[in-house]
């Protein structure tokens, strides 16, 4: 499903347009970020981030994509879900100092953003 809308000479899916896409896509290249920092002998957490923030981008895509309300909530709420558990993966990678404080902090400030955003989808 796309819409006429064009970025660039590219028309825009529908779930292109919306904010809290956008914002899991920054999260994604962030998370690229710190995964790269982290030492080798650390990667379940790596993989387990990375995993967890694509599905956030994922989800929101396919809910997005879906015409069923009850359907579009349910990967919404699957967006929530894996948005937390990177919440997890981040606060163990702070504690275990893998990660620096402003890294933790600006991946944090994004997390919260996305999470009110898909509060406020499913609760439409």
């Amino acid at each position: 499903m796309y819409s006429q809308v064009k970025r660039g000479n590219v028309r825009a899916f529908d779930h292109e347009k919306l904010d809290v896409y956008q914002a899991s896509l920054s999260l994604v290249e962030l998370f690229d970020k710190v995964t790269r920092e982290m030492p080798k002998g650390r990667v379940y957490l790596t993989d387990q981030l990375l995993r967890a923030g694509t599905s956030i981008t994922l989800n929101i895509a396919e809910g997005a994509g879906e015409y069923s309300s009850s359907e579009k909530t349910r990967f919404y709420r699957m967006a929530k879900r894996s948005a937390t558990e990177c919440a997890g993966v981040l606060d163990i990678c702070s504690r275990l100092q893998l990660i620096g404080e402003d890294l933790y902090v600006e991946c944090r400030d994004i997390l919260m953003r996305i999470v009110a955003m898909l509060v406020g989808m499913v609760r439409r």
